[in-house]
């Protein structure tokens, strides 16, 4: 743990970071593509039963790893001292190019198009600077980078001062962040809830259509379970961020107790709650309705069928206080990771320091530039879709540590066990490199790219080691 840092999160905030990072906008908008790839709501609710699964099983492995290592920087850290320090670089590279900052970006500009539904000159069509069109480059029949409208629209401004305040107010101090954090996600919480309970016990104003969705068919037909993995792109990832209280370990009250119990308690209740929406959703719209949800806003449409034209407009409130809450979790997480990264001598120097507040501020800095700039690129989208692979390789690699751990170092205190060792490792590394293995085959422009932009993680970490004047290397003790 870097000197400075100050232990104020317990529990209750520890697990109001995982709930509040994990529940963005997606629970309320993939269900649409879900059903128009499985067209059924068994299949839909199959789906969420998967991600709950892979999940679970994976917050439950990261407890044993957070026992062992309760230092800031989390999955980071895991994977440093599992495989080595190239392993956690690469790791970090990842993280600070795409998996956080491309989702920062993301988010960003979804808030601005919500915005857009109450101030319509806040719009994704309004450009302030550009667009400036970038055509794609196509790498092989299958695989393209791009297209690329590059410029500054009025969504995307919106979105870039919502990343610098939360960076500002963040940078002082872990406490403020927090109760940011607690207050915005207890609100959508009770938000995502009385959604739920509104679609179980309310009727809808016309009766749904029951009915599979049936589309006119193209192209190659996947069988049910591969069709299940497939669509695990979505759903697993609208489900993801639940690991971002490992990064602020250095920030938790008995860390090696604290964040396995909020690990099981925030994945449990938010899965939980996604599956239940979505019965809701089926309750209300039937499987057709969702699948042509208008831009895709299930949960929009949803409450316009018992509401009528204002549920919509409550919907889009509630998910823009939704995804202002994830974003803080996000902003003020990820920074700890390349402070971690640049006690090891892998980062930029100046990130290692903390501010007068304990808080990595350079490092939130460089974090608020750069995932400024891919919200102005507009490329964060198509970056987040090559990284899906290369983040469920992270996972695999770190829930495999586990294993490796107690094959390598058996003797090591483990204050926090996973529950049947090995089993559920085990069942969790088999259902991710499914899920890989079936995107390698039927979605190749999402797993190529991904695996090249972990790979220029490699010279980058030669460059470092050779010109940066590199601390001695620390060692995570248990």
């Amino acid at each position: 743990m870097a000197e400075g840092y100050r232990r104020h999160v317990g529990l209750f905030s520890a697990t109001m970071l995982i709930a509040g990072s994990m529940i963005g906008s997606g629970v309320y908008i993939v269900g649409a593509d879900i059903v128009r790839s499985g067209h059924s709501g068994s299949f839909l609710l199959w789906a969420w039963v998967i991600t709950a699964v892979m999940t679970i099983l994976a917050a439950l492995s990261y407890g044993e790893l957070a026992g062992l290592f309760p230092h800031a920087g989390g999955q980071y850290a895991y994977l440093r001292e599992t495989y080595g320090p190239m392993t956690g670089f690469l790791y970090g590279w990842t993280f600070f190019s795409v998996i956080e900052c491309g989702t920062i970006a993301a988010v960003a500009v979804g808030f601005g198009k919500y915005v857009g539904a109450f101030v319509p000159w806040v719009s994704e069509s309004h450009w302030l600077a550009g667009p400036f069109h970038v055509n794609a480059l196509h790498l092989t029949r299958d695989i393209a980078v791009g297209p690329y409208d590059l410029g500054l629209t009025s969504a995307r401004l919106t979105g870039i001062l919502m990343i610098l305040l939360l960076s500002f107010v963040n940078a002082y101090g872990i406490k403020l962040g927090a109760r940011i954090q607690n207050l915005f996600t207890v609100a959508k919480i009770g938000s995502l809830a009385a959604l739920i309970l509104a679609g179980l016990l309310l009727s809808p104003q016309s009766a749904p259509n029951p009915a599979p969705y049936a589309p006119a068919l193209s192209g190659t037909v996947l069988p049910m379970l591969t069709l299940l993995l497939v669509v695990q792109t979505g759903s697993l990832f609208s489900a993801d961020a639940w690991n971002a209280i490992t990064f602020i370990a250095g920030e938790v009250k008995e860390p090696r107790r604290t964040i396995p119990l909020s690990l099981f308690i925030g994945t449990t209740l938010v899965c939980g709650l996604y599956i239940l929406a979505h019965v809701a959703y089926l309750k209300l719209l039937g499987p057709t309705a969702i699948a042509t949800a208008p831009q895709d806003r299930v949960g929009s449409l949803a409450l316009k069928a018992i509401f009528g034209p204002p549920g919509e407009l409550v919907m889009a409130g509630a998910i823009l206080w939704s995804m202002f809450g994830c974003q803080n979790g996000l902003v003020f997480s990820g920074a700890r990771v390349y402070q971690a990264m640049a006690e090891d001598g892998l980062f930029l120097p100046k990130a290692a320091t903390l501010n007068r507040h304990g808080v990595p501020g350079f490092a939130m800095g460089i974090q608020a530039i750069w995932a400024s700039a891919l919200t102005l690129s507009g490329s964060y989208g198509q970056l987040l879709d090559y990284v899906v692979f290369a983040a469920l390789l992270f996972y695999v690699l770190t829930v495999g540590g586990v294993i490796v751990l107690r094959l390598r170092k058996p003797e090591l205190e483990r204050v926090v066990k996973v529950p049947l060792y090995p089993l559920l490792p085990i069942l969790y590394l088999v259902g991710a490199l499914a899920i890989m293995g079936a995107l390698l085959v039927h979605r190749p422009a999402f797993t190529w790219p991904g695996l090249a932009l972990v790979l220029l993680g490699l010279p980058a970490y030669f460059i470092l080691k050779r010109s940066l004047h590199t601390s001695p290397q620390r060692e995570l003790k248990p």
